[in-house]
């Protein structure tokens, strides 16, 4: 089954007095690159996701955000003793010198002390980051295969409109091919003609030269090998459908070389009707390019 290297998936959960949220989306890219932002206080969180994101995907743009929130930011308060021990020094400071001015200063009150800034703080317990780690590495394998059936899904959608675009090249080419026949007896009775008259009109023809012209001629005007070449690769494309993800990189060479063929059969066409079907070729190939490019 092919996937899309378009995705979306989030996820929420639990644990160790914290709770978070992930956020995965990819776009296509030619390669794999992964775009990470997770809070780095947590010891190897990075390295596990990059990891199982590279093991459950080949190509794409992959974006992840990971944002956690502690639970007990509403904690009981606790007197910070180095803060205190700062301000009473300062306050100490404050008096010695006012005496020492003369000036009489009103006696300072306990509530006056802690509403100073930094005097009470949160009593924050240390966090276990091991046990943590655990907690949120563990919906890694969930988080990433919700993501991957989204990229399936779109694969599917993705398969049947390549698998369609597929038959129709199928089809044109077959045209070409009963085109090319149609205008073969055409072609080789113009050609008897001119040579007819070059014949009646030239004493002393090189015959050997002529022969090699006329060959050259016929090469230039013979379709037959681009029309193999066509069914070949359409024969190849369906392969690689039925084979799945990851066949992007070789659907997308593959395209290349059904452009150059259309290319060559326009080229080589010296008729109407061949000249039509090889640009709806071209364009029903270039339709096809722009969906692999999302292949994964």
């Amino acid at each position: 089954m092919l996937e899309s290297m378009t995705g979306y998936a989030s996820l929420k959960g639990e644990g160790q007095g914290h709770s978070w949220t992930w956020d995965l989306r990819s776009v296509n890219a030619k390669g794999l690159d992964l775009r990470l932002r997770v809070p780095d206080w947590i010891e190897g969180l990075e390295p596990a996701v990059r990891g199982a994101l590279s093991k459950g995907m080949a190509r794409g743009s992959v974006n992840l955000s990971l944002r956690i929130n502690r639970d007990d930011e509403t904690g009981a308060l606790a007197v910070n003793a180095a803060q205190l021990e700062a301000v009473l020094s300062a306050l100490q400071a404050v008096e010695e010198r006012a005496m020492d001015k003369g000036i009489s200063l009103a006696p300072s009150k306990a509530s006056d002390l802690l509403s100073q800034r930094g005097v009470m703080e949160q009593a924050v317990e240390e966090t276990d980051s091991k046990a943590l780690l655990a907690a949120i590495t563990a919906q890694l394998p969930e988080l990433i295969a919700s993501f991957k059936q989204m990229r399936a899904t779109e694969g599917q959608a993705l398969e049947a409109v390549l698998a369609d675009q597929l038959e129709q090249v199928s089809d044109l080419t077959q045209q070409a091919a009963e085109a090319a026949e149609a205008r073969r007896e055409e072609a080789a009775e113009t050609l008897r003609a001119n040579l007819a008259r070059v014949l009646e009109n030239a004493d002393g023809l090189d015959e050997s030269r002529l022969a090699q012209e006329l060959a050259v001629l016929a090469v230039k005007s013979d379709v037959m090998e681009e029309l193999d070449r066509l069914r070949a690769h359409v024969q190849a494309a369906k392969d690689l459908l039925a084979q799945g993800s990851p066949v992007g990189r070789k659907l997308d060479f593959l395209m290349q070389e059904f452009n150059r063929e259309a290319n060559t059969l326009c080229s080589k066409a010296q008729s109407v009707d061949l000249t039509r079907i090889g640009l709806d070729l071209k364009a029903v190939i270039d339709q096809m390019r722009e969906q692999v490019q999302n292949v994964e």
